[in-house]
């Protein structure tokens, strides 16, 4: 652990939050720098879709899904659900679009597609994320307790095996890795929460891409190849492939001004020190 990535790790502990925890992986999985309350459990909100999203890759290699398998409303599938281009709305379930036409941001989207891991694999979807991804990595202290869309607890100590594996996979092969972390669907315009409309609002199979996003939740310095998520709840989790290494930061103050003007710059200190 560098003194100067240990610096800039701790500045998050004067973020205006109650509680904070954080830290970097390498891509060997070493852990290079930690700050806060590592294992303290924090509600993740939205960082569980890449879990889930997980999951479903494991769900494909295993034969229980296929990406063209139909999944939501007419017309969808579930790689259209993976990569919020289904139609579904928000919240609701509403049709709002044809499949693949829009990126719309979908919680609804990941409960469908967590009915079709079940559906697949024969058994509740938190019973199949336990087996196929938890319980291998030793995410001991990870729970799904509701909906595959933001309902995870889990610590930053757990979050650090979860980032190791998003640089060196050990459950899935590198080849559905790299697909999940490429654009699909490419071109679709859509919004970000919390940063407005995108154009174009790219994703991979439930992960985000950083591409040429602006404004965004990572740094300026941020590679385009960067991926991973945030949540409403304060929290996020980053992968930098150019980088060699992922960043974990959870917090227990939703998602607002304070979030947009705090996440940018750690993240140019992070990449700075790295």
């Amino acid at each position: 652990m560098t003194d100067s990535l240990r610096r800039a790790v701790g500045t998050v502990l004067d973020w205006p939050v109650p509680h904070v925890a954080a830290a970097v992986v390498r891509a060997d999985g070493e852990v290079a720098a930690v700050a806060g309350e590592q294992e303290r459990a924090f509600r993740l909100a939205s960082v569980t879709k890449p879990i889930v999203a997980y999951a479903v890759l494991i769900a494909v290699e295993e034969g229980a899904l296929d990406w063209d398998d139909p999944a939501g409303p007419d017309g969808s599938t579930v790689r259209h659900l993976v990569a919020h281009t289904s139609g579904v709305s928000f919240e609701e379930g509403k049709i709002q679009a044809k499949p693949g036409v829009r990126r719309i941001y979908s919680n609804r989207g990941f409960e469908l597609l967590g009915e079709a891991v079940a559906a697949g694999a024969g058994m509740a979807f938190a019973e199949y994320l336990d087996e196929a991804v938890l319980t291998p990595l030793g995410m001991t202290a990870t729970r799904l307790d509701g909906s595959p869309a933001a309902d995870i607890t889990s610590t930053c100590a757990d979050m650090t095996r979860f980032a190791a594996e998003l640089q060196a996979p050990t459950l899935v092969s590198e080849t559905t890795l790299a697909e999940a972390t490429t654009v699909v669907f490419p071109g679709l315009d859509g919004i970000l929460p919390g940063y407005g409309r995108q154009k174009p609002n790219d994703w991979g199979l439930g992960f985000e891409i950083r591409d040429g996003k602006s404004p965004h939740w990572t740094g300026a310095n941020s590679s385009p190849k960067t991926f991973g998520h945030f949540g409403q709840s304060g929290t996020f989790l980053w992968v930098d492939p150019d980088a060699g290494a992922a960043c974990i930061v959870l917090t227990d103050r939703d998602f607002g001004p304070w979030a947009i003007e705090a996440w940018p710059p750690f993240t140019d200190r992070v990449l700075a020190a790295l």
